[in-house]
């Protein structure tokens, strides 16, 4: 499929509505989360060591067991408020490095861990306080291809922001090919949210772009599951059943006047094609290609979300309501 250059390409203005995407991002934002906040890659938090996150202003630890199974708790020891990231992984146990004390995953007084979960691609965890929702037993997770068939890339940004204007961004699927020419062409959104019709998901046909001129065309399907979290699935073309998670955590506390937050993009690459056991094979290799090509998207949607946010901030975003 040939590209038809980008001065060149259908404007998308008029059907990118300030308030389509507005109502989409409000339909999201009230469908339950049960609390769940994802943290990180599942790789990275590895055997033998601890790893440390603030999210949603809650200092956090997270370390595996002997058995592989995670244990999450408050990143400061209840004895003097050591970083408990910094400490030692021995036998299970986290162990202070300021005085010794060693726990569990069974918590102790003055230290209670909090429900995680490891979906094998993304880790989770549960902030009942932070929330404020009806807590659920596990996270809403997405549609995903089958793990054995498939792989998948972890990438973690930061930005000046906060979740919405994360979640908005992918809520505008129309800026695709105008932003991002390096990756996309011949982007036309077939079908808009409809919650009584389709779900509440946008379809787009789009290609993405194989050099300077050429594009191979699928078709994708966006939704948002639950308020922190939209899933791009790929329905028609090469690739298809691929998925896109992209997971918006706040590490500011809520309210915070300089938010922050994380964007946490899984991809889920599918192919029927033979050669692509070729692919699983050196997913170690191609992973850091993966990252790189989400990291480079990213940098130029979180200039869109930190505008976004700075707009609303000024009330001058024309799609706030």
């Amino acid at each position: 499929m040939s590209d038809p250059g980008w001065s060149r390409q259908e404007p998308t203005w008029r059907a990118a509505r300030p308030q389509l995407v507005a109502d989409a991002l409000k339909r999201a934002a009230a469908r339950p989360s049960g609390n769940w906040y994802v943290v990180a890659a599942s790789r990275e938090i590895r055997p033998g060591r601890p790893f440390g996150r603030t999210v949603a202003g809650v200092e956090l630890v997270l370390w595996r067991a002997e058995s592989g199974r995670l244990a999450a708790g408050p990143g400061a020891c209840p004895h003097l408020g050591a970083p408990l990231c910094d400490s030692v992984v021995e036998s299970g146990r986290l162990i202070c490095h300021w005085h010794g004390l060693g726990l569990t995953e069974r918590g102790m007084p003055g230290w209670e861990p909090f429900p995680v979960h490891d979906d094998g691609v993304l880790v989770w965890v549960r902030l009942d306080e932070v929330g404020g929702e009806e807590p659920l037993e596990r996270p809403c997770l997405p549609q995903r291809p089958d793990p054995a068939l498939s792989v998948d890339a972890v990438t973690t940004l930061v930005g000046a922001c906060e979740p919405e204007d994360v979640i908005a961004n992918r809520l505008d699927p129309w800026h695709g090919a105008w932003f991002h020419p390096y990756a996309f062409t011949r982007l036309t959104v077939v079908e808009e949210p409809d919650p009584a019709v389709n779900g509440d998901r946008f379809l787009v046909d789009v290609a993405y772009r194989v050099g300077s001129r050429a594009g191979v065309p699928v078709r994708a399907a966006f939704s948002a599951p639950e308020p922190r979290t939209l899933v791009m699935h790929i329905v028609d073309g090469e690739g298809e059943t691929s998925a896109v998670e992209t997971h918006a955590t706040p590490l500011t506390a809520p309210g915070d006047p300089n938010p922050r937050t994380a964007v946490i993009e899984a991809v889920l690459a599918a192919s029927d094609r033979p050669g692509f056991a070729v692919a699983r094979a050196a997913a170690p290799l191609l992973r850091p290609l993966m990252r790189r090509a989400a990291a480079r998207l990213w940098r130029d949607d979180l200039a869109y979300a930190e505008r976004r946010r700075l707009l609303r901030g000024q009330g001058r975003f024309p799609g706030a309501v």
